[in-house]
């Protein structure tokens, strides 16, 4: 079976652990020139050296300088980006009678800017080559909510929101957004939650577990690449059922 994103050049955010870092691993797999982007750049020179055709930048998608500078550098030496991955994302769990103010803005900033920021910086070279595909990272908590978590939840109902504004906006100009909400995947940030919760939340799950990271980088792969080419606009959760 050919390879399905070969040659494709990819940003992929938040690309130095967890879900972003399978995605890379999972993309060099399927052909792609990897750029991977966090703001963690030892971390993500260490996995730059282990994946084939991967290129390490640094870039906090909260400072639009470190992003122009990463794309322009990306665009000098390949000529052109075809996929961008909106990966990146904090929590700061708190329950809305004890959340602060520092806890709300530091993740809309990532979560819900940052990915406006990076599309809005990106998009004009996809424009240019009238092609592209973005896939933004949502949450099942971006669906239905979760308790302590009002920042978090605003942000990925936000990103549903860019998705499918976007989708209309860029889809007759040869560009597909579409977004990927995730259930409880066993990523260092959610495993760092108690045990007790992360055994209630894979006994809510029909399957019975928690997700991995590759489970999700698979579809990361499907909608970046053109067996998804009539798919823009739409919202796919990856989450073992969680929600039924």
């Amino acid at each position: 079976m050919p390879a399905r994103l070969q040659d494709k050049i990819a940003i992929i955010t938040g690309a130095a652990k967890g879900i972003g870092l399978a995605t890379a691993i999972r993309f060099a797999e399927e052909g792609a020139k990897v750029m991977l982007a966090d703001i963690n750049l030892a971390a993500l020179e260490q996995c730059a050296a282990q994946i084939p055709n991967a290129e390490a930048y640094a870039m906090n998608v909260t400072d639009r300088d470190s992003i122009q500078a990463a794309v322009d550098a990306i665009m000098q030496k390949h000529g052109r980006i075809d996929i961008l991955i909106n990966n990146a994302g904090i929590t700061q769990d708190a329950r809305l009678v004890k959340m602060t103010e520092m806890q709300f803005d530091a993740v809309i900033d990532v979560n819900l800017k940052g990915v406006f920021n990076c599309t809005q910086l990106v998009v004009p070279h996809m424009l240019e080559a009238k092609r592209g595909a973005i896939v933004n990272a949502s949450s099942v908590v971006g669906l239905y909510g979760n308790f302590g978590q009002t920042n978090y939840s605003a942000t990925k109902f936000g990103v549903i929101g860019f998705t499918k504004t976007w989708a209309r906006e860029l889809g007759p100009k040869g560009i597909r957004v579409n977004a990927v909400c995730p259930g409880f995947v066993g990523t260092e940030m959610v495993m760092a939650m108690p045990s007790a919760i992360l055994e209630d939340i894979a006994k809510r799950t029909w399957m019975g577990r928690l997700g991995t990271p590759d489970e999700i980088a698979n579809v990361y792969v499907f909608l970046a690449s053109d067996e998804a080419s009539y798919i823009n606009g739409s919202t796919l959760e990856v989450s073992g059922g969680i929600s039924l």
